[in-house]
């Protein structure tokens, strides 16, 4: 066969192969979550390349002002209308630019950069060999109680990498509620849950409980994220799509043209179910909703508090935001299906959270039943499928988000010889010890169990109101008489504080730095601020309640 034969044969077997479009990235609009990855990727070379001296204030610096820019860049993308009249699908189709993505984005970097104060925070341990240390382990390698650590903290040396590591945790929350496709969702998912398993297992004291914690929450987390992964891959079997607008386009049965390599499978609705109940049952995991629930109580407890603060509230907001999502824009036409099926999972979570926290003696514990109650409360708001709904739930998490990350920062100043003093007992009579810092956990305690004049009655009365217009008024009723059972154990706190002796062993407060105090502080301003004055933030909420699709 000739050389010109071979030509032709090449040129027309390449001819029906349509060209690959160049990828566009519209860079402007996703500029929040770039910053972020980039002061990440800065992080990682400091600690490279940075002496051992200045890598504290070189990785404080980058990731304060990284923050601070990609909140700087959301909030001048929502003054430019993009979470309203120009709301769009930017990245290919991969990433929703819209009203609730940009929202929950700001509440995700504010919460991060008040959690960042206390990761930060170096002067509530007494100083170890001259040196001032803060909650993380000197060296995150070496073994508890091993020679190793010993000259570690002799050496003055600190786990520095927690900074990058928070703001990996961070990029993937950015684009978890803005994921507009299942492999984006799933990406999004593991890039914040794996620094999440490493910044569980560094606390300095009892490192041993805080490596338990983290096996066990990287063990049930690699659970959740299989479920996830086979959810999605029976929904793209499903729909032939992992595109969120194409498969509640199957699901409403509006495609004409079916993939052939999928023709048999497509429409049929017993992957849809399968699927769809998997990829739910992942995020709920991440929620914290009973039966999948069992992590929180360890976790919370083993983790350094600093990283349990932020833990406890940004993953709320980025997992609630990607449930959402999933639900409006995925499976409205499955609502039939997932309504009563969340009823059940809403009422035994508020329910169930609210009964066991009573039992708990370990304030961290109490507090972790106590997330597992609002996050019944908030998924009251995801049933009510109205844009009240929506808006309810947006202002819920950016209430319970602050005041989570205010009270784990008074939390750290308790303390006792060996190190924070978590049980009850010891924070008997705090009140006449330290009347300041006792009554600021008590505005925030008031706050949880939903008090007027505090941001938690304004979020529980907007997502109640909502899931009772969306005809969800029973469970309104479960949620009131969750949060009774509620008030129980956090006015018992209160009382426990204020009303009893101090006794003559106890712990002592520490005398935070500027970084806690300002965390606290922001804690207790938003916690006002939102339950007096409400108003301007329901708004904000109302006009960021409509998802792109």
């Amino acid at each position: 066969m000739s050389a010109v034969a071979v030509h032709s044969l090449w040129t027309t077997a390449a001819e029906p192969i349509a060209k690959i479009d160049t990828p566009t990235f519209e860079y402007g609009q996703l500029s929040p979550t770039l910053i972020v990855v980039g002061a990440a990727i800065v992080g990682v070379l400091v600690e490279a390349f940075v002496p051992r001296k200045s890598r504290y204030y070189a990785q404080m610096f980058v990731s304060v002002v990284a923050l601070v820019a990609a909140f700087a860049a959301v909030v001048a993308l929502a003054a430019d209308g993009y979470g309203t009249t120009k709301a769009r699908i930017a990245a290919m189709g991969a990433i929703a630019v819209d009203g609730p993505a940009l929202f929950l984005q700001g509440t995700i970097l504010l919460v991060a950069l008040v959690a960042l104060f206390t990761f930060a925070e170096r002067r509530l341990d007494p100083e170890a060999h001259g040196n001032r240390v803060d909650s993380f382990a000197a060296q995150a390698a070496s073994v508890p109680g091993s020679d190793s650590e010993q000259a570690a903290v002799k050496a003055g040396f600190t786990t520095t990498e927690v900074f990058p590591l928070l703001l990996f945790a961070v990029a993937g929350m950015l684009i978890f509620p803005s994921a507009n496709d299942l492999l984006t969702l799933f990406v999004a998912l593991e890039v914040f849950s794996l620094p999440l398993y490493l910044l569980c297992a560094l606390a300095r004291r009892k490192r041993l409980l805080s490596q338990e914690a983290a096996v066990k929450y990287f063990l049930l987390g690699a659970f959740a994220s299989a479920f996830t992964l086979f959810g999605i891959a029976l929904l793209y079997g499903y729909a032939g799509s992992m595109s969120y607008a194409t498969i509640a386009q199957v699901v409403d049965g509006q495609v004409q043209t079916v993939n052939p390599a999928l023709a048999d499978t497509m429409g049929n609705d017993a992957l849809l179910l399968i699927g769809a109940a998997m990829l739910v049952m992942g995020l709920l995991f991440k929620v914290g909703a009973v039966p999948f629930h069992m992590w929180t109580p360890d976790v919370y407890q083993g983790a350094p508090t600093p990283v349990t603060g932020f833990m406890a509230a940004a993953t709320k907001v980025a997992a609630f935001g990607a449930l959402l999502r999933v639900l409006y824009v995925i499976l409205p036409g499955l609502r039939w299906d997932w309504r009563p099926v969340m009823w059940g999972v809403a009422v035994v979570t508020m329910l169930g959270g609210a009964i066991v926290a009573i039992t708990q003696t370990d304030i961290k514990r109490l507090l972790a039943y106590s997330s597992i109650a609002h996050a019944g409360f908030i998924l009251a708001g995801v049933i009510a499928t109205t844009p009240d709904g929506i808006s309810s739930v947006l202002f819920y998490l950016a209430a319970y988000s602050f005041v989570t990350i205010g009270a784990f920062a008074v939390v750290t100043l308790v303390r006792d010889a060996g190190g924070e003093a978590t049980h009850l007992s010891k924070w008997a009579g705090l009140g006449r010890r330290s009347p300041l810092v006792a009554a600021v956990f008590a505005v925030f305690l008031l706050a949880f169990a939903g008090i007027p004049l505090t941001s938690g009655f304004a979020g529980k009365f907007a997502v109640f109101k909502a899931a009772a217009e969306g005809g969800a008024a029973p469970l309104v009723v479960v949620g009131v008489i969750s949060s009774a059972i509620a008030a129980f154990f956090y006015i018992r706190v209160i009382v426990l504080m204020f009303f009893s002796e101090p006794r003559p062993e106890g712990p002592t407060v520490a005398v935070p730095s500027l970084l806690t105090t300002t965390a606290i502080g922001v804690g207790v301003a938003v916690t006002l601020v939102l339950g007096v004055a409400p108003q301007y933030f329901l708004d904000l909420a109302n006009q960021a309640g409509v998802f792109v699709r």
